[in-house]
């Protein structure tokens, strides 16, 4: 096995960047966006990441997608539910964390065939359509929704590292939203070089960004993957309480070190229906005048409450970004 991880590690390092040549070639610009200050390229360092993608109802993970050209990617007939949770420390914008639940997608008029989108990523769109997306600070949910479109809301978040496992939980209003926790998986120490399209509803449109991860990180898969999730009564996870999420993992994986860039460079499209009746009732996901009056601070709310969720009591963490205490 040990020789297996090796060659696959080995390979992994001789494939290229993803991160496109127009953000090198941005590199060292400046841009000021709604106010904001951004040292190009939009990027992240020194990051730890936490995912874990669990299967779910496809039909139903259909019915919470809008418009008509976004489709639920297929795994052995289920859809997949993707938990990512990213510790921001070092950004443009200050210190956050982002916490994503997302359902795993393919863009286009089309249905396309099981598997296949893993191969050719850009000729079927794959990607995750975002359905919840809290944050630590008003600045990120100003930047985040009001350039990208992405459905950010300020909420009481943390994270936490042990030796044994990766969680991350949060709330809403003194409301559960979500709790996951993934045992780490065994060291592996391999380079991923990521790509990743993100679909967000905002304005009655459809858009779409993307974001590029390099790091060395740890993942298990199938049997091996072991994760714990539960979802809340939050208002921003009631859709997603409908797609019947499976108590095991497809997969888990831990990127203690993770360097991002965000492309400045995103699409829109506007969600269509058959008609203007059913235009009006497709969610389009927040207007313009949410983001209108936000400004950028970058204080976060109380820590979420851990008794709830965290078995035996309060996990020791080796590494805790925590609301309410230094992020």
């Amino acid at each position: 096995m040990n020789k297996l991880i090796g060659l696959a590690a080995s390979l992994l390092r001789l494939a290229p960047s993803p991160v496109p040549r127009r953000q090198e070639r941005l590199r060292g610009q400046h841009a000021t966006v709604d106010a904001i200050k951004y040292s190009m390229p939009v990027n992240s360092d020194d990051s730890p990441v936490l995912m874990a993608a669990f299967p779910i109802n496809k039909r139903a993970a259909a019915a919470v997608l809008p418009g008509t050209e976004l489709r639920p990617f297929s795994l052995g007939g289920k859809g997949l539910l993707v938990v990512t949770v990213v510790n921001y420390r070092a950004t443009d914008i200050g210190k956050y964390i982002e916490y994503s639940l997302a359902i795993a997608v393919t863009h286009g008029s089309r249905a396309v065939p099981p598997l296949l989108p893993l191969v050719f990523q850009k000729t079927f769109g794959l990607g995750q359509y975002v359905v919840d997306l809290p944050v630590s600070t008003e600045v990120s949910v100003k930047g985040g929704k009001g350039i990208w479109g992405m459905p950010k809301h300020q909420a009481n978040l943390d994270f936490v590292v042990t030796e044994a496992a990766v969680s991350a939980q949060y709330d809403d209003g003194g409301k559960l939203g979500c709790f996951i926790e993934i045992e780490r998986p065994k060291p592996m120490g391999l380079p991923l070089k990521l790509a990743a399209s993100n679909y967000c509803a905002f304005r009655g449109m459809l858009m779409k960004s993307d974001i590029y991860f390099e790091a060395t990180g740890d993942i298990a898969l199938g049997g091996d993957a072991k994760a714990r999730l539960v979802l809340g009564d939050a208002p921003g996870v009631a859709a997603l309480r409908s797609l019947q999420p499976a108590d095991k993992p497809v997969f888990t994986a831990y990127l203690p070190e993770a360097h991002g860039v965000l492309d400045d460079h995103y699409e829109a499209w506007f969600l269509t229906a058959p008609t203007a009746e059913d235009a009006a009732r497709i969610p389009g996901g927040d207007p313009l005048e949410s983001v209108a009056g936000l400004g950028q601070g970058q204080e976060w709310l109380p820590a979420p409450d851990r008794s709830v969720t965290t078995r035996g009591g309060e996990a020791r963490g080796e590494d805790t970004a925590r609301s309410g205490g230094t992020p």
